[in-house]
């Protein structure tokens, strides 16, 4: 049973890190070689997208990593999986005390409403958004070493 959890585990975490990775090197390099208010656009529809999917994903992903750290507990690599979580914990207080913020101005935002700082403002979400990829990717890593 727990071989299942952590494989369980293993995927949806990896899937999660997948999908951030590609919005922080495949999506907004697209998104950035649109015009203005097409790059907008898409910035806003994805923040509306995503922000509704990976609050669920995140904490998914946080409460099946600690189930394997309990059940695990007296397994060899129990103190990877524990870090993993710490790691993932840092990447939820992140999201919510600087990234969710950002999201939430930036997926009302249209070609008429926006502010004039908009594209200061996804700079500095990306620049977060790369510190919590590098997170979930550090987490992820753990959880694989765990494994073996």
């Amino acid at each position: 049973m727990l071989s299942t959890l952590e494989v369980i585990t293993t995927v949806v975490v990896g899937l999660m890190v997948g999908v951030e990775f590609s919005v922080a090197f495949v999506m907004n390099p697209i998104f950035n070689a649109l015009p203005e208010d097409s790059n907008q656009q898409a910035h806003s529809h994805g923040g509306r997208m995503l922000g509704a999917v990976m609050p669920v994903w995140y904490i998914g992903s946080l409460v099946l990593v600690a189930v394997w750290a309990i059940a695990g507990w007296h397994h060899q690599g129990t103190g990877l999986v524990v870090t993993a979580a710490g790691l993932l914990i840092l990447s939820v207080i992140m999201s919510i005390l600087l990234l969710v913020p950002i999201n939430n101005q930036g997926k009302t935002w249209t070609p008429e409403n926006r502010p004039a700082d908009w594209k200061e403002q996804m700079n500095r979400w990306n620049r977060y958004h790369y510190v919590r990829v590098a997170v979930i990717i550090a987490a992820f890593t753990l959880l694989v070493a765990a494994l073996v």
